[in-house]
């Protein structure tokens, strides 16, 4: 257990850099404020023995002022030191966590899109952000406590035992008692517990992020919060291990706290013990005075071993679960990259299954979407629609058959190679806290301003950009510029039209569109369809009507393929769909409702 504590802690400081060596600056200072924090009581103890030796007559006294400055002066010194201590390891602890965040956004940067669909983004979000930030309490204060818990109790033992051996063992004995009550609660039981904690605060952040997504759900159908029962679930499930933690911890903790704080009255049993029929001396009075005032050192002392104990477990679980990303492998990358030199879109007998999951999400699937073409993918939730576009993105790679662009497989493609090639306008697209022009900017850095605003030109952006103040230069979110749902996917959609990828993954591009939005994301479609091959995923079937080619998918397999009065005629699966469609568009609210 040593051996991994000393292991977790020497690959935490590897993130400090050259700012270990203040680490270990911080332990030599802490060590120097454990030793000058106890002189002061050293020094109160000698103007007690001096105060009680001239009783009554105080105008003897001749050394109060001077040891009264004396323990003034450590403590001052002591402070400083401390201060010192803590600079140090602030400073290293801050480059730790923040090198610990760039380690893992640079890892993230390389690993498939795929990969935080998989994670999830609430338990993404928190190992990056709070994960890595935990381990400051750690190394800013704990760590020089650490020092203070292993250098004080040697300083205390022996003063404890320097002036008196008996009311030594008097705080000695409710030490001992103390810290096999700590035990009971931070002992190797301790870390499996902080890894369900862990655990149980991912998945409620997890299913909180998707509760809040599918507010605008739960406002459409009129459901309750109830309908979201995995989110509710998560909650009582890390209540219910709140409550069972603190429930069998809480024995031990109350324990732990009458002992260690009850020490003053050990010593007062032991000085009524001594005292005997003679009564109080004068030596058994001033030990007893220094004892009871030395006592809080003692609490203090044993609360930092208890707090540094859990804060160790809450390092040794940061690294596991920031582990768990770092030991993801990107995507192979090939030795002798291809470049395609069409824009067909083939999958051929395409299988893939999701982490974890028996079932394929799309099984032996084959599609072809010919140069210049725009083909549409549907089907019930659930058939693989989105599957197939980011297996043609190469978000994650097939478990059986390929996916080819131009004739080359995707896999033996460079990575910025088919990021140039494959262009991925999402469902709920997100537009950076930027200007429209930086956001545009994302798909082609160098591009000047009059070709931004031919971009949005074709995409139908040109009275969005009118009623903002300052055009293609208004920033996002400030003073109240916020776009629609349909309005920031015509700006995506401009994104895909600047950066000129031969191939076009639309999914679901038109779901949060209004009617009127619609019209206009379908002619930006019009336009971003002449020079590229577009795969496009959508819901309302009014939106491809006039696509070249309709493949149905359900259950993870292409049911039926062909144009729209094609697949009509068939009376198939696409039939029954159409005229689903059309009943909804038809439905009315009763006058009488």
């Amino acid at each position: 257990m040593k051996e991994k504590k000393e292991r977790a802690l020497k690959r935490t400081l590897a993130y400090a850099g050259r700012y270990k060596g203040l680490t270990y600056l911080s332990f030599v200072l802490s060590a120097a404020t454990a030793v000058t924090g106890v002189m002061p009581f050293v020094y109160l103890w000698k103007i007690l023995k001096e105060v009680i030796a001239v009783h009554p007559h105080y105008e003897n006294a001749v050394g109060i002022v001077h040891n009264g400055w004396m323990a003034v002066w450590f403590s001052l010194i002591t402070m400083l030191v401390y201060f010192g201590a803590l600079m140090c390891s602030h400073l290293s602890a801050f480059r730790v966590a923040g090198n610990m965040k760039r380690a893992l956004l640079s890892h993230i940067a390389e690993l498939p899109v795929g990969f935080a669909d998989e994670m999830g983004s609430g338990k993404l979000r928190r190992v990056v952000l709070e994960t890595t930030a935990s381990t400051e309490t750690l190394l800013a204060h704990n760590l020089p406590d650490m020092v203070q818990a292993v250098v004080t109790p040697v300083c205390m033992i022996v003063m404890l035992f320097l002036y008196d051996w008996k009311f030594g063992l008097a705080c000695l004995v409710p030490m001992v008692i103390a810290f096999a009550c700590m035990m009971q609660m931070a002992g190797p039981a301790m870390a499996e517990d902080m890894k369900h904690y862990q655990n149980a605060l991912e998945k409620m952040s997890n299913e909180a992020v998707e509760y809040v997504r599918g507010i605008p759900v739960v406002k459409t159908f009129g459901q309750t919060v109830f309908s979201f029962h995995r989110f509710k679930k998560s909650i009582d499930d890390y209540s219910h291990f709140c409550i069972h933690y603190t429930k069998r911890c809480r024995p031990h903790m109350i324990a732990f706290t009458v002992i260690i704080n009850a020490t003053f009255a050990t010593l007062i049993g032991l000085t009524v013990l001594l005292s005997g029929k003679n009564g109080f001396s004068q030596e058994i009075m001033t030990n007893f005075l220094f004892y009871v005032m030395f006592t809080p050192v003692i609490v203090t002392t044993m609360n930092r071993v208890m707090y540094l104990s859990e804060n160790s477990m809450v390092l040794k679980d940061a690294l596991s679960r920031m582990d768990e990303i770092l030991l993801m492998r990107p995507l192979v990358e090939p030795e002798n990259a291809k470049t395609p030199q069409k824009t067909e879109v083939v999958l051929s007998h395409v299988t893939y299954h999701y982490p974890g999951s028996r079932k394929a999400a799309v099984k032996d699937l084959s599609l072809c979407a010919k140069p210049d073409q725009m083909i549409a993918l549907v089907g019930p939730s659930g058939s693989g629609k989105t599957t197939v576009a980011a297996l043609i993105s190469r978000f994650f790679d097939t478990d059986e058959g390929t996916v080819c662009i131009g004739g080359v497989n995707v896999r033996d493609m460079a990575k910025e190679e088919l990021m140039n090639t494959v262009s991925y306008v999402f469902q709920d697209s997100k537009l950076l806290k930027c200007s429209i022009a930086e956001n545009l900017r994302i798909a082609k850095p160098d591009a000047g301003d009059e070709e931004i605003k031919n971009a949005l030109h074709a995409a139908q952006c040109d009275d969005i950009i009118a009623r903002l103040p300052l055009g293609i230069h208004t920033v996002l979110g400030s003073e109240g510029t916020y776009l629609s749902g349909g309005e920031q996917q015509r700006i995506a959609i401009a994104r895909a039209i600047l950066k000129k990828a031969p191939v076009v993954v639309l999914d679901e591009a038109t779901a949060f569109a209004d009617p009127e939005n619609e019209i206009l994301v379908q002619k930006a479609f019009a336009e971003l369809t002449k020079h590229s091959t577009v795969i496009m995923i959508a819901h309302r079937l009014s939106t491809i009507k006039n696509v070249d080619r309709i493949y149905v998918l359900d259950k993870g397999c292409v049911r039926e393929e062909g144009t729209h009065e094609e697949l009509l005629e068939k009376h198939g699966l696409y039939h029954t769909m159409w005229q689903e469609y059309l009943q909804t568009i038809n439905w009315k609210v009763g006058e009488g409702a």
